[in-house]
């Protein structure tokens, strides 16, 4: 009898939200109508191309394929280090709609300054879904108020992966800081014979004059969180 209604669940498709709301509800949900923000960015003239991002939500509803190209970057200021919270952009991405709150977001992308290619699974924890759904203030204007819905997530070369999770007038929170292993396929898996996206010519001038510092990415053990 388990093994019918298994298989039973998983044939009926467009039920498959209900049959997970009824098994393991989240506390956790944005109102009706609200969306959340999937954003990404690299260290100045660092530049990263995301070869493929899946995000699975809290419903455990998948959605393959949702961003791919470059990410947020800049050609001024010094590359090394983590910004400090108010320069944490939204990075470039988009709006999820129609979405719970994430799960587990999947990414692999090149390091084009390197080249190397990563691949990495992040795990947004309840508690952080917690937290996007509280309004928080802006520091000079306490009266002002947003859902901490906008997630920001920088690639580093050497495969370091920070996250934050802020709004569009509060103070960006850092909520996670991972090594994403290296992709052994290589660019595009393999194929397009393995070649790499072309460099932008601002960032070949640079990294012909200038190191890598890889050292500065490494990530403490565990991420801050407000509790």
């Amino acid at each position: 009898m388990r093994y019918v209604m298994k298989h039973l669940c998983f044939a009926l498709l467009p039920f498959l939200v209900s049959c997970a709301s009824v098994a393991a509800p989240f506390k956790a949900k944005l109102p009706s109508g609200e969306d959340w923000y999937l954003g990404f960015f690299a260290p100045p003239y660092m530049e990263a191309w995301m070869e493929r991002v899946d995000v699975e939500d809290a419903h455990g509803l998948y959605y393959s394929n949702i961003l791919a190209g470059t990410t947020a970057t800049s050609w001024q200021e010094d590359p090394g280090g983590w910004p400090k919270p108010m320069q944490v952009p939204m990075g470039k991405g988009r709006s999820i709609t129609g979405s719970a709150l994430p799960k587990r977001i999947f990414v692999r992308w090149q390091s084009l300054v390197e080249p190397q290619t990563y691949r990495i699974t992040l795990d947004i924890s309840e508690l952080v879904r917690e937290q996007m759904v509280k309004k928080m203030p802006y520091p000079k204007y306490p009266k002002e108020l947003a859902y901490q819905d906008l997630l920001a997530i920088e690639l580093t070369p050497g495969g370091w992966v920070k996250a934050w999770i802020r709004s569009s007038v509060s103070t960006p929170v850092e909520i996670l800081c991972q090594k994403a292993e290296v992709e052994p396929l290589g660019a595009y898996q393999g194929r397009y014979n393995g070649q790499y996206v072309k460099l932008n010519g601002e960032t070949k001038e640079y990294i012909r004059t200038h190191s890598i510092p890889y050292e500065s990415w490494n990530c403490p053990e565990r991420a801050s969180l407000p509790q």
